[in-house]
């Protein structure tokens, strides 16, 4: 059963990751999770994605190039301010200029730098 895709998601990543995989399959594949994985593409967080369409639905597999140390959600889900983005920096990430936090904003799904000291959101998650 499924509860919360983005959770369930990170742990699929953050397991392949600690084993060693060199891939692995995201087996839902929603708006908000395509954009979560092309930010961790962006990044550098893994080499490379594909979505691809089938009769079941849409799966993300993702070619993973060891650079995930961790990678959570962030719950309950935050309300930030422009000018609180440190607070959060310090409380989630291990240091500075270590990681991104991914935010949701009116501009759509962001990285904390992007947006720092010019809009709001909500937090959803972090790599380092």
């Amino acid at each position: 059963m499924m509860h919360n895709m983005i959770a369930d998601a990170m742990t699929v990543l953050r397991n392949a990751e600690s084993i060693g995989k060199d891939g692995c399959t995201l087996n839902h594949a929603p708006s908000m999770l395509q954009s979560i994985v092309k930010i961790f593409k962006e990044n550098g967080y893994i080499a490379g994605y594909k979505v691809v369409k089938d009769c079941k639905g849409d799966r993300i597999e993702i070619e993973l190039n060891g650079m995930i140390n961790d990678c959570k959600p962030i719950m309950p889900r935050h309300a930030i301010k422009k000018d609180e983005y440190m607070k959060f920096e310090k409380r989630y990430l291990p240091a500075s200029n270590v990681g991104v936090m991914i935010i949701s904003t009116s501009e759509g799904i962001k990285v904390h730098k992007d947006v720092k000291g010019r809009i709001g959101g909500t937090l959803i998650a972090y790599v380092y």
